[in-house]
């Protein structure tokens, strides 16, 4: 079960404000990745782009959530599911994009296999999308 929104922002540090309880509850709503327009389009007549922006970017560099790209290159954000630092996310998880109804998911339980680059290369980060049909869209069958 995860933390309510109040008691995220306090152990990251964060001052709770309107904004940033309204923002974070999308994200604990939704098991999905969110992307900008889907933030938008949820709190538009509430609050206005500059502070959408800004509470992302806070969230981002605490560590809050962490980006995910889709096959469309469109970046979405997702809930960090261990705790992250403001110095580095720990996002080594394979994300599941699924062909019927659009959502892409973390599925933190499957780690990306360990790949041996060539000489010279030095790896960062990792981001594994797998693409195909979700649970809960093959429970519609």
């Amino acid at each position: 079960m995860r933390k309510p929104e109040r008691q995220i922002l306090k152990d990251y540090d964060l001052r709770t404000t309107i904004s940033r309880s309204a923002i974070l509850r999308l994200f604990l709503r939704n098991s999905f990745a969110l992307s900008y327009s889907d933030i938008e389009r949820e709190i538009a007549a509430t609050f206005d782009r500059v502070t959408v922006y800004r509470t992302l970017k806070t969230f981002l560099d605490k560590g809050v959530i962490h980006k995910v790209l889709d096959d469309e290159g469109s970046l979405k954000y997702a809930l960090c599911s261990e705790p992250c630092s403001t110095i580095e996310h720990h996002h080594d998880h394979v994300h599941f994009k699924c062909n019927r109804c659009g959502h892409t998911s973390c599925l933190d339980n499957v780690t990306i296999p360990s790949i041996a680059l060539p000489k010279g290369y030095v790896g960062g980060s990792m981001n594994l999308l797998i693409q195909g049909i979700c649970d809960l869209c093959q429970l519609k069958n």
